[in-house]
């Protein structure tokens, strides 16, 4: 018993303790946390070319290790793709926003220059360096068992802010803005919120569930279909579009109306 009592009062008790603590904390968390998209399984020749078509592309503003790459004065010319994983490459190439056109506040999205099959090489390689969001499979990508009414909650609750609740987009600050979001490939818009790109933030399976996000994309999907109720939409952008509407055409068609009938009176 007194060797028992010894040992427990030994200095290195304490961080024994401590680690046990660490390693059941961790082993716990991966035991329990929530579902995630399923990984394509790429080949060792998928990395290969991957790699090459980066070296060709992309490693000029992300470094040839893509590390990132800082220019004469220190500013960050393209950030590390370490740990981004398969999913933002696949949305930033998949959408034409990579690689940029020119440099700006914020990437435009324009017609892709890499076609599918190159885009998943491109992916694999990333994937490669770090683990990371994977391109969701099919199966979290299908809106009819998705639902509309729910998502339309969850995006009005964390996307109407910037993206307005039509999804038709908004201005942000400096130049940035936030795009619409209709009309948007369902696998893109996941990804999206899997990844955070530019001045988005990044909601993960612990933030939206993949089945939130199925319900977002089925939501998006329905305002498309349905269309504007109310006739000329005006941009959705509400009461300013529609202010500036009744300003510059119709009170100057009311100026114009009186002008003409005061020219007629003389």
């Amino acid at each position: 018993m007194k060797a028992l009592a010894a040992r427990r009062h030994h200095p290195m008790a304490l961080l024994v303790i401590l680690l046990l603590a660490l390693v059941a904390t961790g082993g716990l968390y991966v035991a329990f946390q929530p579902q995630t998209a399923q990984a394509e399984a790429y080949t060792q020749d998928d990395i290969d070319e991957g790699e090459a078509l980066f070296l060709a592309n992309c490693a000029t503003c992300h470094g040839r290790n893509a590390e990132g790459e800082l220019d004469a004065d220190g500013s960050t010319i393209g950030p590390s793709l370490i740990g981004v994983g398969a999913a933002a490459v696949d949305f930033q190439v998949g959408t034409g926003r990579m690689p940029m056109q020119s440099s700006g506040a914020q990437a435009w999205r324009k017609p892709p220059q890499m076609d599918e099959e190159q885009t998943r090489q491109l992916a694999a390689y990333v994937a490669s360096l770090g683990s990371g969001p994977a391109v969701p499979d099919e199966e979290y990508l299908d809106t009819s068992k998705g639902d509309a009414t729910k998502g339309g909650e969850i995006f009005r609750i964390n996307c109407a802010m910037c993206h307005n609740a039509a999804g038709q987009g908004g201005a942000l600050t400096r130049g940035k803005f936030a795009p619409a979001v209709t009309g948007v490939e369902g696998k893109h818009v996941y990804e999206a919120m899997d990844t955070g790109p530019q001045n988005m933030p990044v909601f993960s399976e612990t933030n939206l569930s993949p089945q939130d996000k199925l319900d977002v994309i089925t939501y998006l999907e329905a305002l498309e279909e349905n269309g504007s109720p109310g006739g000329i939409s005006l941009g959705s952008l509400g009461p300013v579009t529609e202010g500036l509407y009744a300003w510059t055409i119709i009170l100057s068609l009311l100026l114009g109306c009186a002008v003409w009938l005061g020219a007629k009176a003389k």
